[in-house]
């Protein structure tokens, strides 16, 4: 990394600043407003996603692992090859969230299932380097410069909780950076943060404000890399001028602070949020807000836009419902959302999903404009990671899926193969690892017949609504209407300043129709150019009625 320059008087004063009324920057690269509360954000280990580079699958041998607990040979220049191709600009995706790209712990564990090595990127060694196994820090710019150029923003995986498990070959940190126990109870904030995750996975001291040397591993592996001078030349620079402790929270977040001086990403998803104390995340935020702004001033050229930078928070079991408080235990809440956070992963969709339509983006909307939310967002999703109770296991309904999601009020979070029905039930694997198979490339490509519908068929679904949220940031961000039950019609009006958005839906339309006539009443005025996003075809509004030419059940207008 390089040297630090920071202002000592703007860094002292750490604080979680009030949040500001939703920005909009009409005029951008991709000539879309961009609205956080409208992203279309896909999240994919990158391990599992795409092989740009075959030298690097296994740099060191992991041979013996269980059924997909080993690397697969996906890569950072995979997920650049597919941004160049047009994959995600296709699918409507602004944002991409990449698993933890930092150098991880070298062993593997065995919990009896067989072996299983860190492909996933959340049991880091080493915070100031890229796994080799994925690629290098060349690689890493071209993937966030390629993705800027494209009009997709990047948000990087933080890990501040923990550290990689303790293996033959990955020692355990200094008991002055790390606890190995007890094991958390989930009991209260104390027994939720002072604790450990799980069994073997130390838990960084972030509470401590004690000053720690680097540990004698990282200071070993430095100096055999020879660069162990210039590393410690930075923290000395970054200590000196914050004039904070050199604890160990403070290294993680310098460490991942070094990442958006030098790449310029967008944001950061903070993994863990509610098992460390909450008030890091505000300084972690006030301090990345610096160095989003150093690095668009030291970048003119490459800037997107003047946008803040942007963090949403994983908080484990959070719902939309849940407003600005958690609730860690039966007495003590604790409000993310105001220490550093702009939005917060939705727990809650997958399972809300089993409801009607209306029912679902009523209630999101009435907490997102004027309710407990009101001038924040969520991040809703059906897959992930980590869910096992993922919406459609089997795949059955990826049309019914999408629509939920992707036309849910707030952002979205569309999980690699959500839109190609991979599979989530993998012969042979246990627990997550089943929602982590290979990116179903060839089933795709190939155009597979599962379950009664064509792949090619889903993706081609997925990518219309995604187009129509690109286009429209009303969809996430704006107001639900509803308009009618039987078909059922909705609107979603936004007005901030010099945007103004308005859509009209109606899903489950009649079967065999060659026509649909759509009521926009209210919505749209007489004489006004409209798209059907779905059809991809055009109409003019004739006594307050959208007349589409179009056998699909699902029509999407926007003004056009």
């Amino acid at each position: 990394m390089k040297l630090w320059i920071y202002a000592l008087s703007a860094l002292l004063c750490i604080a979680c600043s009030s949040k500001a009324p939703i920005t909009v920057t009409p005029q951008e690269k991709d000539s879309q407003p961009f609205l956080w509360e409208n992203a279309t954000i896909y999240f994919l280990l990158t391990d599992r996603f795409n092989n740009g580079d075959a030298s690097n699958d296994h740099p060191v041998a992991k041979t013996e692992s269980a059924v997909l607990r080993g690397y697969e040979g996906g890569d950072i220049k995979g997920i650049t090859q597919k941004i160049k191709e047009g994959y995600f600009t296709d699918l409507g995706v602004n944002a991409i969230w990449l698993t933890p790209h930092v150098e991880q712990i070298s062993g593997a564990t065995d919990e009896g299932t067989g072996k299983t090595y860190a492909y996933h990127g959340y049991w880091a060694a080493d915070w100031t380097q890229v796994d080799p196994n994925i690629g290098t820090m060349k690689d890493m710019q071209e993937f966030v410069d390629t993705a800027h150029k494209n009009g997709i923003r990047v948000l990087l995986d933080v890990v501040i909780n923990h550290t990689g498990p303790v293996t033959s070959a990955d020692p355990v940190w200094p008991k002055e950076w790390v606890r190995t126990d007890p094991k958390c109870e989930f009991a209260s904030i104390k027994t939720t943060v002072e604790c450990t995750l799980v069994e073997n996975l130390p838990d960084i001291k972030t509470e401590s404000d004690d000053d720690v040397a680097l540990p004698s591993s990282l200071e070993k592996k430095w100096k055999e890399e020879g660069r162990y001078e210039a590393e410690m030349q930075e923290l000395d620079t970054f200590f000196a001028n914050t004039q904070l402790p050199r604890a160990p929270r403070y290294y993680l977040m310098k460490w991942h602070l070094d990442w958006v001086r030098e790449l310029g990403v967008d944001g950061f998803r903070i993994d863990t949020a509610k098992h460390t104390e909450a008030s890091i995340w505000a300084e972690l935020n006030k301090l990345a807000q610096q160095e989003f702004e150093t690095w668009k001033r030291n970048h003119p050229e490459k800037k997107m836009n003047d946008d803040p930078f942007y963090m949403m928070g994983e908080v484990y079991h959070y719902t939309i419902e849940s407003g600005q408080q958690f609730n860690m235990s039966a007495t003590e809440q604790v409000n993310f959302y105001q220490n550093g956070f702009d939005s917060l992963i939705n727990f809650s969709l997958r399972s809300a999903a089993e409801q009607d339509y209306d029912t679902i983006f009523s209630r999101y909307s009435n907490i997102l404009h004027g309710g407990a939310l009101d001038k924040y967002s969520v991040v809703n999703y059906i897959s992930s990671h980590d869910d096992a109770h993922p919406l459609d296991p089997s795949r059955s309904q990826p049309f019914e899926s999408a629509i939920k999601l992707l036309l849910s009020p707030g952002a979205s979070q569309i999980y690699y193969g959500d839109e190609s029905a991979r599979d989530l039930i993998y012969p042979g694997a246990n627990g997550d690892a089943n929602l982590r198979s290979y990116m179903n490339w060839d089933e795709l490509n190939n155009n597979a017949k599962k379950n009664g519908y064509q792949v090619k068929e889903v993706w081609s679904h997925w990518s219309k609504l995604g187009q129509f949220r690109k286009a429209h940031p009303a969809v996430g961000a704006g107001i639900h209407k509803k308009l009618s039950d039987q078909p059922y019609v909705f609107s979603r009006t936004l007005s901030h300043k010099k945007l103004n958005d308005r859509v009209v839906v109606a899903i489950d339309l009649e079967k065999g129709k060659t026509q649909q006539t759509i009521n926009v009443k209210g919505i749209f005025k007489d004489g006004t150019k409209l798209k059907d996003y779905y059809s991809n075809t055009y109409t003019r509004v004739l006594n307050g009625e959208a007349l589409v030419n179009t056998s699909s059940t699902i029509v999407l207008l926007g003004e056009h």
